[in-house]
């Protein structure tokens, strides 16, 4: 036997103990620090050094526990086949089909950290998904609904901001629902919006055909959003949003989510403390905040870029940089997690779980659906990725639901077929729950979505949240 290529732990000195995980198995014990004492006898290649015949009945059953959890297995090379085979589940599952769609890429913000350029013309130049495409893209779902067989279908709404394109949104829902209520299929619906058009009618449309959450972003207090986020004319937003969410928040599970950078992460803390003095803190399903990336300066005073871009300055297409990880400018990152802003990262979790709100533990963050073969984003134009983060990059389509192929088209769907960065990361015990990163990131950094994109210390001190909640009392309120 040997321990686990998978094992993590967190000493915790105050109750003479470690918090031991296995992010292969997700097992998560508060053992003594006797028990992993033993464990360490166990590391290496040659397995345990003292006979078993030495074994107390104490450290037999310590052991057998050990073994259960995955702590302990029968040799590495084994390990590395479950491996294997786990990456390989994720890949071909097929209880779920899951399907996001960009019904625009029209926006009616101008976010300073996803656009560049001016107002002039940018609507006109960015895709608006037709009742027609809509159509195609029921014929193609349900085609793929009766060749996956799912137990379940989950569709989100994205953009772009979504709610400028209501018919199309209706359409889908309405016939997807239709399809798959006749195949006895599960179906929820999500929404990823910016919160300014949300309204009660919106969900009271949609909550029939299982309207299960929207996300709204948020980044920061009201000054520092309404700074981070405005109207494309400059006029602020936060007040008409909060508002909006007061209105809907009783009929539907709200997420909050924000966009932070060095000018702007300081202001979170008065953010969660205003949403935790509202009469719908306790109905928020989750708060998380993310990193947006710059390395370049921020344009002159009074001038709102419109132009989205990416690494090197190259179009992102309209894409809501909200959910593809951060906004970028020229040079930047649209990763999640990136050097200076792990300590902010956080920081932000640990206040955001010290008010009682539900948020991501930094843990389980993997693998993304970029793995999934049954996980799919839809373009307005029918034009099929691998996920949210490329759509703006025509290059990287892999397919269209029109069913038309092409060389550009077949390389890239062979591309993501072979995506597997994680293979490049050895040992490190944080694969399972990673699974190399996020590929959008090592795309934009270094020209390579095979190359894995490396935040160990993110989830080591994500680790040390997770530990000490295993040993605190949990908090009941949000207020």
């Amino acid at each position: 036997m040997q321990a686990s290529k998978f094992n993590v732990r967190v000493p915790l000195a105050a109750h003479d103990a470690v918090f031991l995980m296995n992010t292969l198995t997700d097992a998560q014990l508060v053992v003594p620090t006797e028990v992993t004492s033993l464990l360490d006898r166990f590391v290496g290649s040659e397995g345990d050094p003292s006979s078993a015949s030495t074994w107390t009945e104490d450290e037999r059953e310590a052991l057998n526990l050990l073994s259960e959890h995955g702590f302990l297995v029968e040799d590495h090379a084994r390990e590395r086949e479950t491996l294997e085979r786990f990456f390989d589940d994720v890949r071909e599952d097929t209880r779920e089909m899951r399907v996001t769609i960009l019904t625009t890429l029209q926006c009616n913000f101008a976010c300073d950290y996803c656009f560049q350029g001016d107002h002039a013309g940018l609507d006109k130049n960015l895709d608006k998904m037709s009742l027609d495409t809509a159509r195609q893209v029921v014929e193609w779902v349900t085609g793929r609904l009766d060749e996956i067989r799912p137990d379940r279908f989950a569709i989100t709404f994205f953009g772009g901001e979504p709610l400028l394109n209501l018919p199309v949104m209706y359409a889908l829902a309405d016939e997807l629902w239709a399809a798959c209520q006749a195949r006895q299929v599960r179906m929820h619906v999500d929404i990823i919006t910016n919160g300014l058009l949300l309204t009660p009618e919106i969900v009271a449309r949609l909550k029939p055909y299982g309207l299960s959450g929207i996300k709204v972003t948020l980044d920061g207090d009201q000054a520092t959003h309404d700074r981070m986020r405005p109207l494309r004319g400059g006029q602020p937003t936060f007040d008409r949003i909060i508002e909006n969410i007061r209105r809907v928040a009783d009929d539907c599970p709200i997420t909050i989510g924000g966009n932070f950078d060095e000018s702007s992460v300081d202001s979170y803390p008065a953010l969660l403390d205003f949403l935790g003095a509202q009469a719908f803190a306790d109905r928020l399903a989750k708060v998380s905040f993310k990193p947006i990336i710059k390395t370049t300066p921020s344009p002159a005073s009074g001038i709102i870029p419109l132009t989205v871009v990416g690494d090197g300055g190259a179009a992102l297409g309209g894409t809501c940089m909200s959910s593809a990880g951060s906004g970028s400018r020229p040079a930047s990152s649209p990763c999640d997690m990136c050097h200076f802003v792990e300590e902010k990262t956080a920081f932000l979790r640990n206040e955001t779980e010290r008010r009682g709100f539900p948020t991501v533990d930094g843990v389980h963050m993997g693998p993304c659906e970029i793995h999934r073969r049954h996980a799919y984003t839809l373009g307005p134009d029918g034009s099929l990725y691998a996920c949210p983060g490329f759509t703006g990059e025509q290059h990287l389509s892999t397919g269209h639901i029109d069913g038309r192929t092409d060389g550009r088209r077949d390389d890239a769907l062979a591309r993501f077929d072979r995506l597997a960065p994680w293979k490049a990361c050895g040992d490190c015990s944080f694969i399972p729950v990673c699974g190399g990163g996020c590929s959008v990131a090592s795309h934009a950094e270094q020209g390579d979505m095979m190359a894995p994109s490396c935040h160990k210390p993110s989830f080591e001190t994500a680790l040390t949240g997770l530990a000490m909640k295993a040993v605190t009392p949990t908090q009941e309120t949000c207020a």
